[in-house]
């Protein structure tokens, strides 16, 4: 018998990333991740409520640096995600394709849409608030300007059907405006979600500002919810009765909820979730007055 044939099989074991770290789940439970015909694919951490909890607590942590960091700055590091990426095609398509049950050729041209939708939100981060920015024109010697600012720590449902490229859809254009993230990775396709994790340690963005939890979407996402440090949540990947209980549970600090509702991630995207978590400051102040002719500035 050669030695090649000798070899056993190196298994990957799937962790969670959060503040910049791998931990196995605290509870120290798994789950079996299967392929869509049922073969198995590997086993993927099962998150528990103390794992949101430690989750949030990253997430808040590194808002400040995150949000106070340059909108260039910001779209320089979305941008190294995205060379990141590229160097990673081919085992993101493998895990994409056994996900999804797609070929070869489709689970490439998906991972290609989502190295593309990070450049995509890169080019936004510092010409978002010229477009929902700008001079307000009041009755009185004032400058009035509104600005927008990152919501603050935002839960987000990852798309249950698109694993990677649906999950890069709704996390881009969160920390894009500079929020942090919790993201509930697919239940049944988490791990290309948790692939991503070894991207984001390595592409220059700052430990917490994303967190990646896999497990099942309704336990972990109900403490996450009901958080009073979570400022907002993206229901993207919760079916209509979960929705609505979340949608209860997140009223109860006042969370911005955004609603599921049906989206072609293929598709190029708008604006409508890089604003869904800014808030808008406004500024008032004089003007002042020039000379005796009392012209202003």
């Amino acid at each position: 018998m050669s030695t090649v044939d000798a070899r056993l099989s190196v298994f990957k074991t799937y962790k969670l990333y959060v503040g910049g770290k791998f931990p196995r789940s605290e509870s120290g439970r798994v789950y079996e991740v299967t392929d869509p015909k049922g073969k198995w694919l590997a086993n993927a951490p099962q998150s528990s409520r103390k794992d949101a909890r430690d989750a949030v607590v990253a997430a808040r942590k590194a808002f400040g640096g995150w949000s106070g960091a340059t909108a260039y700055n910001r779209g320089q590091i979305l941008y190294r995600i995205a060379e990141m990426l590229e160097g990673r095609k081919d085992q993101f398509a493998r895990e994409v394709a056994d996900a999804e049950g797609l070929s070869k050729s489709k689970a490439a041209a998906v991972v290609d849409a989502a190295i593309d939708r990070w450049v995509w939100y890169a080019g936004w981060t510092d010409k978002i608030a010229q477009v929902v920015g700008g001079a307000n024109p009041v009755a009185g010697p004032y400058f009035n300007l509104s600005s927008p600012e990152p919501t603050g720590v935002v839960t987000v449902l990852a798309p249950q059907e698109s694993s990677f490229l649906g999950l890069i859809s709704v996390i881009a254009p969160v920390i894009a405006t500079g929020n942090t993230v919790i993201v509930i990775a697919s239940e049944n396709s988490p791990l290309p979600a948790l692939s991503l994790g070894e991207v984001l340690a390595t592409s220059d963005l700052p430990g917490g500002v994303v967190n990646v939890l896999s497990g099942r979407t309704a336990e972990i996402a109900a403490p996450l919810a009901a958080h009073q440090d979570v400022n907002a949540i993206d229901l993207a990947g919760a079916d209509e009765v979960l929705a609505k209980d979340l949608e209860i549970a997140a009223a109860d600090n006042l969370k911005r909820v955004l609603r599921p509702h049906p989206v072609n991630y293929a598709e190029t995207p708008g604006i409508d979730r890089l604003t869904a978590f800014l808030e808008t400051k406004t500024v008032w102040h004089p003007t002042g007055s020039l000379g005796a002719g009392g012209s202003s500035y």
